[in-house]
């Protein structure tokens, strides 16, 4: 599922944390990072800056595997609400 415009970032890793079954980010290449994993949501933050040093105030896009139909229920109340 591709989610966009994650304007509070914090709220969205709050909600990856509360998910119970595993989580991953596919990244451009096609690799699936665990999202749930505190290196892999640092690696996601990372790429919140960009070269400048300037904050980027959200996540444009992102495209998850989520794999337990109750986390798959959580993220998608967080897009719509």
């Amino acid at each position: 599922m591709k989610i966009t415009n994650i304007h509070n970032v914090e709220k969205f890793f709050e909600v990856i944390d509360s998910c119970e079954g595993k989580v991953e980010l596919v990244t451009g290449e096609g690799d699936r990072l665990n999202l749930k994993s505190k290196l892999s949501q640092f690696i996601t933050l990372t790429n919140i800056f960009n070269p400048n040093g300037d904050v980027k105030p959200e996540i444009p896009e992102i495209e998850l595997v989520a794999y337990d139909p109750k986390d798959i229920d959580k993220l998608i109340k967080y897009m719509i609400g």
